[in-house]
């Protein structure tokens, strides 16, 4: 049986050839703005809340497959026929997945630091935290803060983290992308991108964009690469990690920019 679910929640700004961004897990539209606003002053760009994540709608299934859907399903409610795709580690992966599925919607494929391939579980704490916050003893950001600090250190990954908290209008917090859900279906998270019947390679132009310091993209990950896109090829940002965008914001507008103008 199909489910039909609603349109993914989305923000467009700008005029000109489609350009459709899709942020990584724990994020929202709002993650990859350094890159939406200045590429909307050459483009279309629309960003997208992935399900379960931001104001989009939740469901207890994150098979790729399904969400590469989602964005389909998008572009259909948005009367967009194609687009470039980029995408930044789970939204990569996803990305990907649109593309083996659907290559004639898309006209190039950005992947920021992600590949196609399995990666162990490595989200255990980061989850078990933020189940683990107290809501009903929080009344402001580090309230959260330093329940969380008990397990994830790093005090720039808890600022992300906690971005999703939510203030509604009696004071109280909450989380906006749906935890029970990321939780139940992290291990479909982890998986690699997968051909089945309806999906072949995707022969169109791939960028992959890797963060120098990050070991998301490894020399082992070149055969999957290459069988899923044959037509690809990597930079590397250095001094980058996973949040490459972020980090080295400039290079990385720079290096989707010159991608895009390559004919």
């Amino acid at each position: 049986m199909t489910v039909q679910h609603p349109i993914l929640n989305y923000k467009q700004s700008g005029t000109g050839e489609n350009i459709v961004l899709i942020h990584g897990l724990f994020g929202s539209l709002e993650n990859l703005n350094m890159v939406a606003k200045p590429l909307s002053e050459r483009f279309c760009v629309t960003s997208v809340d992935v399900r379960n994540h931001g104001s989009s709608f939740h469901f207890d299934d994150m098979e790729y497959k399904n969400l590469a859907q989602d964005i389909i399903d998008l572009l259909d409610h948005l009367a967009i026929d194609k687009c470039i795709l980029l995408g930044h580690s789970m939204g990569g992966k996803i990305a990907i997945q649109v593309a083996l599925a659907h290559a004639e919607r898309i006209n190039k494929l950005i992947i920021a630091d992600i590949a196609p391939v399995s990666y162990p579980p490595h989200h255990v704490e980061i989850i078990k935290g933020l189940q683990a916050i107290d809501l009903s003893k929080v009344t402001k950001r580090k309230d959260a803060d330093e329940q969380l600090s008990a397990f994830v250190d790093d005090v720039g990954v808890r600022q992300f983290l906690l971005r999703n908290l939510a203030l509604d209008q009696a004071g109280h917090f909450s989380f906006r992308c749906s935890l029970p859900d990321i939780s139940l279906c992290y291990p479909q998270i982890m998986k690699a991108n997968e051909l089945d019947e309806n999906s072949i390679p995707y022969q169109g132009k791939t960028l992959f964009i890797k963060g120098g310091n990050s070991n998301y993209i490894l020399a082992e990950h070149r055969a999957k690469i290459a069988e899923l896109l044959p037509n690809s090829k990597a930079k590397i940002i250095q001094g980058a990690g996973h949040w490459l965008h972020a980090e080295k914001t400039t290079a990385f507008n720079k290096i989707v920019l010159d991608f895009i103008n390559i004919h």
